[in-house]
């Protein structure tokens, strides 16, 4: 085999750029909600069954209650309110996201992900350069490669 014929093929990362555009503001305000929406039922529903748990424990002890039965309560309580906590956490990072993405000026490029791709290399060509691509999204339609393809 000629060796000045000699390539390899590698595999990089290639960022995903988006452009700012209304459709792009108003479908990532849409994801955001819904993913907000998404919490507050998982938090009613995690509500529902704390009470459904503390409720039947109630049920079937006899009254008042014993020590046992009130720390059955107690620790159904607590993993109530560490789940409630961590929906709340989650929460709250959903809603400053949202106010970022309302704060975002038209056409600015935000990231949008990585995804891997395979490119060629040969004999003299620059490594770094050719690991540097980026795709620019307008609208999830390409406007740009930019980048040694």
């Amino acid at each position: 085999m000629d060796v000045s014929q000699s390539h390899l093929l590698l595999k990089r990362p290639v960022t995903i750029k988006a452009v700012v555009t209304p459709r792009w503001k108003e479908e990532a305000q849409q994801q955001l909600q819904t993913q907000i929406n998404q919490l507050d039922s998982q938090l009613q529903q995690l509500e529902m069954q704390g009470q459904r748990a503390i409720s039947e424990i109630q049920k079937q002890s006899l009254q008042p209650p014993g020590p046992q039965v009130m720390q059955q309560i107690d620790n159904i309580q607590i993993q109530v309110n560490q789940k409630k906590s961590e929906f709340l956490e989650q929460k709250n990072q959903l809603l400053q996201q949202l106010q970022q993405v309302q704060m975002i000026d038209l056409n600015d490029e935000v990231n949008h992900g990585q995804i891997e791709g395979f490119f060629k290399v040969e004999p003299g060509d620059n490594l770094i350069q050719k690991m540097q691509v980026e795709i620019l999204l307008r609208d999830g339609i390409v406007e740009e490669i930019r980048g040694e393809i």
